[in-house]
């Protein structure tokens, strides 16, 4: 399995349907009650780019992008125009949106991340994908540099320090991020007499894990 460090046509994500999926084991009881447990520690999200296509030449882009993905073999980057900023989707990134670790004086690699709080209940989220040129890193409250002070793995959302960030000194970034998926299907279906009549192809979309 491969992963292609290409973008799905904006264009195209640009209206499509979809979000994250948890999966979570009930149990029912005999006295009525039950129990709630879960195999994962993360959300997957699925998308369905079908509805977002316009016209003849968007369904012509899909099929073409599709081709040079073979299908569901090799996965690529989508733009979740939901959820694509590690701020509010009206704002603009800030090196102080989210803390992503705290310095203990020798570690120099951190993971970038999105935390989710509703009320006193978090998730931190993983991020893998960020866009390149879009992030921005403080150590202590103050911006750094990239390049001089840090460096970005942008196919694994790593950060390396070029010295390690002090004890207890908090750790934050902000930037764009995409979501790695691959297509869910291997077969996409569509005419121009269905599509002219309003008819969209189903076309499914799935987060992988890397």
């Amino acid at each position: 399995m491969g992963f292609h460090e290409v973008r799905f046509p904006t264009n195209l994500s640009f209206g499509s349907a979809g979000g994250p999926e948890r999966r979570t084991e009930v149990v029912a009881l005999t006295n009525g009650f039950e129990e709630r447990n879960t195999p994962w520690a993360h959300s997957r999200r699925r998308y369905d780019a079908g509805g977002a296509m316009r016209s003849l030449d968007d369904i012509a882009l899909l099929i073409t992008f599709f081709e040079a993905r073979r299908g569901q073999l090799h996965g690529f980057r989508w733009k979740d125009w939901c959820d694509f900023k590690s701020c509010a989707p009206s704002a603009q990134p800030d090196f102080r949106d989210q803390q992503i670790g705290v310095g203990d004086g020798s570690t120099t690699t951190f993971q970038i991340s999105k935390t989710y709080q509703s009320g006193l209940n978090t998730y931190a989220r993983p991020i893998s994908k960020p866009v390149e040129g879009s992030v921005m890193v403080g150590v202590a409250g103050g911006m750094v540099a990239e390049g001089s002070d840090y460096t970005v793995d942008y196919t694994s959302g790593e950060i390396t320090f070029t010295v390690a960030p002090a004890a207890e000194v908090e750790v934050t970034a902000g930037y764009e991020f995409d979501v790695p998926v691959r297509f869910d299907t291997d077969a996409i279906q569509t005419s121009v007499a269905s599509f002219q009549a309003g008819e969209m192809p189903n076309v499914p979309v799935l987060e992988i894990r890397l």
